[in-house]
């Protein structure tokens, strides 16, 4: 670990929608330079953990601590303001603008006269995409004309210029080959290495045993627990997603 104060730690979160407790005492952490897995079957509330984290849902109980400090997340602003961004599977770009046009989508620069600087956004688009993927070229493309990896490298850029230092990633490889699943990997490790922490969403365990430090397994609601990833096997976690049960201790999870 790079730090012993977690960059973000949630301490027994939880959550109903109904009578369906879709959260149940969860407390996860997430160091800098550090990816965590978040892996479960559909429902076992994964996404809704994290929404409480992006601001996309509010908290039953429990508290949310930020470098250590107590912090109230009510909406994606507040969320924001803690330097939180979440890049969701379907990305939020606008198909028809190029990558510089999405990176400052409703934040753009404008010139002294009041007018949108489109040349200033592109030198910043591409001092940042030459820092996270030297290989990108198509600044000037409609995204809608880029590969799945290429994406996924502009709504990451978005992230990170305005200053994230703590990502969200949903289900990042999903569709993606194997060339471009190697490009997303190598943004993940370069986000790694410049300090920032990554909650990686994901049903797949091979994705998470490759790109992710430690597993935070959920079922029903629950925790089953949290591992390294290079201390289990891949049946160990599917032991984990599918019966609840602690590849360690042999516990299986009650409910």
């Amino acid at each position: 670990m790079t730090s012993k104060t977690p960059l973000v730690e949630m301490r027994d979160m939880c959550l109903s929608f109904g009578g369906v407790r879709a959260v149940d005492h969860v407390t996860v952490d997430l160091h800098p330079g550090e990816v965590v897995g978040l892996l479960g079957h559909n429902g076992a509330g994964k996404s809704t953990l994290i929404k409480m984290l992006s601001g996309a849902y509010r908290a039953d109980s429990g508290e949310i601590f930020i470098n250590g400090d107590k912090v109230t997340i009510e909406n994606p602003r507040d969320a924001r303001a803690h330097n939180i961004e979440t890049i969701y599977q379907t990305l939020a770009l606008a198909d028809n603008l190029d990558a510089a046009s999405n990176l400052f989508l409703g934040r753009e620069l404008v010139t002294a006269t009041g007018m949108v600087d489109d040349d200033a956004m592109e030198a910043e688009t591409r001092k940042i995409m030459h820092r996270l993927n030297p290989n990108f070229q198509k600044f000037s493309a409609p995204v809608s004309a880029l590969s799945g990896g290429q994406r996924q490298s502009v709504a990451i850029a978005r992230a990170v210029y305005f200053n994230a230092k703590i990502l969200i990633m949903d289900e990042p490889t999903a569709a993606l080959g194997p060339h471009e699943t190697q490009m997303v990997s190598d943004l993940i490790q370069q986000l790694k290495s410049e300090g920032l922490g990554i909650f990686l969403i994901d049903h797949d365990v091979h994705q998470v045993m490759n790109l992710c430090d430690r597993a935070s397994v959920m079922k029903n609601g629950k925790l089953v627990g949290t591992v390294d990833v290079d201390k289990v096997t891949d049946d160990d976690l599917l032991g984990m997603i599918i019966l609840g049960k602690h590849p360690h201790t042999g516990e299986v999870m009650a409910g």
